[in-house]
């Protein structure tokens, strides 16, 4: 190819014919740039907050609290303080989610306050098993329920709850990979469907409170006290129903006007979800007694099946449009952190690439789905909702230690909100006693093999990160072309258009 037809494909690019790049300012932006849009906006930020955190939780974790919890009462008021909670965890990733206007949730704020390492520990563990386990988890749920009409009286065979499993999970990485206002939309969609069943649920609940079915609720606190630990796993469960909280702070970059957006998102979506779950436990209550509670195997199909028969069968319908649409948030955002960890180098390079034509992080969305599918196999994943739940809250608290500090060590930083340090201070408290209870009550070998595994990441850290070894880039280099001309994808632009906000956050 001749010079002249680089220069005139180059002109094309650009959108210009002989202009310097210099003065790319002052023409029009082109549709799009080879860079993630910012295509997400207040609506579809407090969507996929509400999309997120209403998955399989509401529908499956109310055994599971009450288990723990011992009696009514205090189910109900530990589903409340978990929205507390959620709310007091939210308001400091408002002040860092202004501060430092970069995707990648906890990441940006670990390497800004403590470093490479401390940033890539969290990536290690996320992108490895907390983000893909919680997809596959997320989508065995949505498997269950809609193989469940198909066999009736009986349990579904496995194989097909986790073939239907991975369906989901390549149908949600296509979607995602495809287009992003194509994921907003199906998470918009399937958002306002969870409510509708949310409000129907405690509409029905309401009805019977108006009928006086009040009989478990009476003698709500009486029961057996629980033990300390027994307190955290129950919180645990009830927080893994809250979890999502923190989403929006994974795709900062996308969000239209992330000062204004991402506050008022969270702010609106954080205290509609603790409203939605607690009604919905009160009207679970209203009509099941806590042993049937404990043995029913879907605690919303039940109470469909006595409240709202012959209409039950819309119970189990929405649910798997909740998990789906919860499962679709899950990857949309679970992309974004492996897409900016390539990008700072803590990952593939490959990660970091956006589609030619979607402006998609397709390879990292495309590698979280793999991953996914990897963690259905296994007989029973869900014990990885209690032994890697402690490695989740230790970064929630090391995002709030890491607020504190830069409080110090960054005080010329602007913060667009300010929240009062007595904030991320009993974050970092909660944060300590949800790690440190459970393990101190009822020690398990398998928090060892989690600790073991997230420090592991050290042994790839300091030969591919640290020393940058030449022969893993000699390695890396040919399959990062050939995967690059399959999936045609490139590098994101780093141009600054007019209108965007300089990266003024950057670390030095």
């Amino acid at each position: 190819m001749d010079e002249g037809s680089i220069r005139k494909r180059k002109e094309s690019h650009n959108g210009s014919t002989g202009r310097s790049v210099n003065g790319r300012t002052k023409d029009k932006r082109p549709e799009k740039a080879t860079v993630l849009q910012k295509d997400v906006g207040l609506f579809s930020g407090v969507c996929l907050i509400v999309g997120t955190m209403i998955g399989s939780g509401i529908f499956i974790s109310p055994k599971a609290v009450l288990l723990y919890s011992g009696a009514v009462g205090p189910c109900l008021s530990i589903w409340a303080t978990c929205g507390v909670l959620s709310t007091i965890g939210a308001l400091c990733y408002v002040e860092l989610g202004t501060m430092i206007t970069k995707s990648g949730g906890e990441y940006p704020y670990l390497m800004e306050a403590f470093g490479s390492i401390v940033a890539y520990l969290y990536t290690w563990t996320s992108v490895m098993v907390l983000k893909p386990s919680s997809f596959a988890i997320i989508t065995l749920s949505f498997a269950e329920y809609a193989s469940a009409p198909f066999y009736s009286g009986c349990t579904p065979p496995l194989v097909v709850t986790k073939c239907l499993s991975a369906a989901a999970i390549f149908l949600i990485s296509i979607v995602n990979c495809l287009s992003v206002k194509l994921a907003n939309y199906v998470q918009n969609f399937f958002t306002a469907a969870k409510l509708f069943i949310i409000f129907v649920l405690v509409g029905a609940g309401i009805f019977m409170l108006a009928q006086g079915k009040t009989e478990t609720l009476s003698n709500a606190f009486d029961g057996p006290s629980p033990s300390v630990g027994a307190v955290g796993l129950a919180f645990y469960n009830g927080l893994w129903a809250y979890d999502g909280w923190n989403q929006l702070n994974f795709i900062t970059e996308e969000l239209k006007d992330p000062y204004r957006n991402l506050p008022l998102a969270i702010m609106i979506g954080i205290p509609l979800v603790t409203v939605c779950y607690v009604m919905v436990n009160v009207a679970y209550f209203t009509v099941l007694t806590p042993t049937e509670l404990l043995l029913s195997p879907a605690v919303a199909v039940t109470f469909g099946d006595r409240v709202l028969y012959p209409m039950s069968w819309i119970v189990p319908l929405f649910v798997v449009f909740s998990t789906f649409g919860s499962a679709n948030g899950s990857c949309f955002t679970a992309g974004r952190l492996a897409y900016v960890a390539g990008r700072e180098g803590h990952m593939v390079k490959i990660l970091s690439y956006v589609s030619v034509r979607r402006c998609t992080p397709s390879p990292a969305l495309i590698f979280n789905g793999f991953l996914g599918i990897f963690y259905i196999i296994p007989a029973d994943i869900n014990t990885l909702i209690n032994y890697f739940s402690f490695a989740q809250w230790a970064f929630y608290g090391m995002a709030a230690l890491a607020l504190i500090v830069m409080r110090f060590t960054r005080k010329e930083m602007h913060r667009p909100v300010k929240v009062p340090i007595v904030i991320p201070g009993l974050m970092l408290i909660v944060s300590c006693y949800l790690v440190l209870a459970p393990i101190i009550e009822e020690p398990q070998i398998e928090h060892l093999y989690c600790t073991i595994f997230i420090f592991s990441g050290l042994l790839f850290y300091y030969p591919f990160i640290y020393r940058k070894v030449d022969w893993a880039r000699r390695l890396m280099r040919p399959i990062t072309m050939h995967l690059q001309l399959l999936m045609e994808v490139v590098p994101s632009e780093q141009a600054e258009w007019e209108g965007t906000e300089p990266t003024e956050n950057s670390r030095p």
